[in-house]
């Protein structure tokens, strides 16, 4: 496998889509570094790891001496990105934006190389525009074409309000590619018609289009919602490393792949390697100690990694938990089964009223990580120890 084709498997790693075909091939052959753009609205103080998401792809980028600009949205957070929403976004405070901006540069350092990372606040360009200026960019696209965005679509025809500010999110978002003259755009699958926009208008102002590159919206720990804060189903990248080790091995199995592909810094090849290891015969827990020692490392330190280990192993493996741990076998609803229902069936608690009240007091815990949510979803597939107060044990297994 020759360089370039190394570099451009692993920078498709992952990925959903990278439009157009072969766009990202031909960037590359012109053997030039190329000015990779990704941007993030700073609505919440802290990045969890599914941001990182696309804070990995920009540090491979970056290892392959690529440009990285990473993008601070402070004038389109005034907006509120309208993306995957069935109403309109409040819009945030210039204080809050900045305070959460803040916070931003100082934990994306933990992934990104700070002396060759550069930031930019689309604010410098934005903000300066005046209202003819905005006036001439939105004639530039028309309202039929924002139609087009399937979240814009459902509210029109579902008679909820669209407020006209809403429109100007993804212009403002596709002239931010024009401003930074990006070769290359990042960002979630949610924000496909935001990037394109971009390359549309990078062609109208005489600009070569940008490859757009969207990557998957990573699970969160109950493998069927989007990561998210307000779900509750989140690991913080500023969590203690205790509790980001004790979330990453509550995962099943089968997501935890889907983590060793976004999250892991490993190869291709040694995940691949790891994952044939398993199918040979290897407790899959152990392979999931090696993403968690990984991500935990990442945030902490290494040593914060192998103590997390042993601190885990120490409470769950050497005596914390019995060694007669019953193992019962439930069957799922539509492949998941909410987990007042779950603790029910294993005969944990006599009732849903008690599951509840239990997770309120924060006796219920898997694999060690205390539960938060009352209406987690656990998916089918996962094989899981669930503790409920200090004596009530349980090894579940979900059809």
């Amino acid at each position: 496998m020759t360089d370039f084709e190394q570099q451009l498997q692993e920078l498709v790693r992952g990925a959903d889509e990278v439009l157009p075909d072969g766009g990202l091939a031909a960037k590359l052959k012109k053997g030039k570094p190329l000015v990779v753009k990704t941007g993030f609205d700073p609505t919440a103080p802290d990045l969890h790891l599914g941001h990182t998401v696309l804070i990995n792809k920009m540090r491979q980028f970056q290892e392959f001496g690529h440009e990285v600009i990473f993008l601070i949205g402070d004038f389109t957070g005034m907006i509120g990105d309208p993306s995957g929403k069935n109403a309109t976004r409040p819009p945030l405070t210039p204080e809050e934006i900045q305070a959460n901006a803040r916070t931003y540069e100082s934990q994306i350092y933990k992934i990104l190389d700070e002396n060759s990372t550069r930031i930019e606040f689309n604010s410098n360009w934005m903000g300066k525009m005046d209202a003819a200026g905005l006036i001439k960019l939105s004639s530039h696209h028309t309202v039929a074409r924002m139609l087009e965005r399937d979240d814009f679509n459902k509210r029109y025809t579902g008679g909820q309000p669209i407020s006209i500010h809403e429109f100007l999110y993804p212009i403002v978002q596709g002239y931010d590619s024009v401003a930074l003259r990006a070769d290359v755009e990042l960002g979630g699958t949610d924000q496909k018609f935001n990037l394109l926009v971009g390359r549309q208008l990078q062609q109208d102002f005489g600009q070569e289009p940008q490859v757009v590159l969207t990557m998957p919206l990573l699970e969160g720990l109950d493998g069927v919602q989007k990561m998210s804060k307000s779900l509750g189903n989140y690991i913080g990248i500023t969590d203690a490393p205790g509790e980001m080790f004790g979330k990453i091995m509550s995962i099943s199995d089968d997501l935890m792949w889907r983590y060793f592909e976004l999250l892991s810094f490993r190869s291709i090849e040694d995940i691949a390697g790891i994952k044939k290891s398993v199918e040979d015969g290897r407790n899959p827990r152990d392979a999931k100690f090696e993403l968690a020692v990984e991500i935990v490392a990442r945030f902490h330190g290494e040593a914060a990694g192998a103590a997390a280990q042993q601190e885990f192993v120490s409470r769950f493996q050497q005596g914390a938990m019995p060694e007669d741990i019953p193992d019962v076998t439930l069957q799922s609803d539509d492949g998941q089964l909410g987990i007042a229902h779950l603790l029910k069936g294993a005969g944990l608690v006599a009732s849903t009223s008690e599951a509840f009240r239990m997770i309120q007091q924060g006796a219920v815990k898997i694999d060690g990580a205390r539960v938060e949510d009352r209406g987690l979803q656990i998916p089918a597939g996962s094989a899981d120890v669930y503790q409920v107060g200090k004596r009530k044990f349980a090894r579940v297994h979900l059809k």
